[in-house]
């Protein structure tokens, strides 16, 4: 691949982050080919449509199909750059090991490998456990023998020039501004070699204006499972918080915004649970990795997932107490303003107090056409928030989605509120303190 050409690119997976970044390196000149396991979903991008919501995603993918620029596949072709990202979940075996689960990443590599060529760039962007990469190339090179695989001893030189580059750089996005993370945040790079690297510091120039580091792939894997575990670690502690709060008939969200006038407190903001597949999934690889040497971040994973059950009990003990009133659940998304469920806390309270009360509840979720298959055969509705507020008596906010936040008093004065996210500071202190009463018995 010369440096004054623009590369072929090949993006493996197009999810949440694959088909964004399909678009931005697309945008950029390139031509990309999207690769995706699923028929409906390379049928929707070839029409110039998406299947996720993401702001101004749409938009971005129509101008590029359009221009003839991106195209989707479920079959491979040669490219000079293969970006990999495809999902990276754990083992839900019930053991509690939460092993990781790298098929996926496995997979894609046995797919590209038969179109390699000498002066190729594989990139692997998924969050991995680290040494993924190491056995991504491992993969590669038993597949093709016939290619030399960049291999690297104790200090980092490479033994041999070898035909492909393979590296790690993995995402570091927020949902609801991919696309302009995607452009502007630094990128952490991590090559089997120095030289695999560079090679695929070359490409994200390209359409990267944030600073992009180069350093090896086993460092880049850690960096991208320390930033979530970082944030876990920060949440469980205002999650915790919360619920110590509870016990002593506390306003947590009083306690956090008087904490935070010290200039070096800065506690974040607790909610249900931990959501989404970054922050609630990768530091189990980390603990994964080195079990004796994580209690902190296990404890952390622990308090996090507890704040669901918590919330679930708080939740039931204040519609116990008000058994003829109609109650509607506010979201079902991970975060606000997003249509992305995986792992969403709000999605497993709102489930529980399903099974339990039936077609007492209301699901409130403006992202989602229909309920998740777990709802089924509950008796539960969805309704909008507009028929929440003229039917339910029980508000329970679980999502943060503006189009709740902009409630005014006057239409939900006269509901008992728990407010999870704390949208609501204003809500009349007696409703609050009635569902605190309702939460003590828990």
């Amino acid at each position: 691949m010369k440096s004054d050409t623009k590369p072929a690119v090949c993006v493996v997976g197009l999810g949440y982050i694959g088909l964004p970044t399909a678009a931005v390196i697309a945008r950029s000149g390139c031509k990309v080919l999207g690769l995706d396991v699923s028929q409906e979903v390379v049928d929707t991008i070839n029409r110039g449509e998406i299947h996720i919501e993401e702001v101004d995603l749409d938009g971005l993918v129509q101008g590029v199909v359009a221009r003839g620029l991106l195209s989707a596949s479920t079959e491979v072709a040669p490219a000079d750059v293969f970006v990999i990202a495809v999902p990276t979940p754990f083992e839900k075996d019930g053991s509690g090991d939460h092993a990781p689960d790298i098929s996926y990443v496995l997979a894609a590599g046995r797919t590209i490998a038969p179109v390699l060529k000498s002066g190729d760039v594989v990139i692997l962007e998924s969050t991995s456990p680290v040494g993924t990469t190491e056995q991504l190339r491992d993969l590669i090179a038993a597949i093709r023998p016939d290619l030399k695989i960049p291999q690297s001893d104790p200090g980092g030189l490479a033994r041999e020039t070898p035909d492909i580059a393979i590296a790690y750089c993995p995402e570091r996005v927020l949902p609801g501004r991919i696309l302009e993370e995607l452009t502007n945040n630094d990128r952490s790079i991590g090559g089997v070699t120095p030289r695999c690297a560079r090679k695929a510091l070359a490409f994200y120039k390209r359409f990267v204006r944030g600073e992009c580091v180069t350093t090896d792939a086993r460092s880049a894997e850690m960096t991208k499972l320390v930033e979530n575990a970082y944030r876990d670690v920060n949440i469980a502690f205002a999650n915790e918080l919360s619920i110590v709060s509870d016990r002593m008939g506390l306003d947590v969200w009083e306690v956090i915004r008087l904490a935070n006038r010290h200039p070096r407190v800065n506690i974040l903001s607790p909610g249900p649970g931990v959501g989404g597949h970054c922050i609630a999934v990768d530091p189990w690889f980390i603990v994964h990795g080195a079990p004796e040497e994580t209690p902190l971040i296990r404890t952390a994973r622990g308090v996090n997932d507890r704040k669901m059950h918590h919330v679930v009990a708080k939740a039931e003990a204040l519609l116990e107490a008000h058994p003829e009133a109609r109650v509607a659940c506010l979201g079902l998304a991970f975060k606000a303003n997003i249509d992305d469920f995986r792992e969403s806390p709000a999605r497993f309270v709102a489930s529980r107090l399903a099974r339990k009360f039936g077609a007492r509840i209301r699901i409130v979720e403006p992202y989602a056409a229909q309920l998740p298959i777990e709802f089924t055969d509950t008796g539960v509705t969805q309704i909008d928030i507009d028929e929440a507020l003229e039917e339910c008596d029980i508000l329970v906010v679980l999502v943060d989605h503006d189009v709740f936040r902009v409630v005014p008093l006057a239409e939900r004065a006269d509901k008992l509120v728990y407010d999870t996210r704390g949208i609501w500071p204003d809500q009349p202190r007696v409703v609050r303190e009635d569902a605190a009463r309702a939460a003590l018995a828990v």
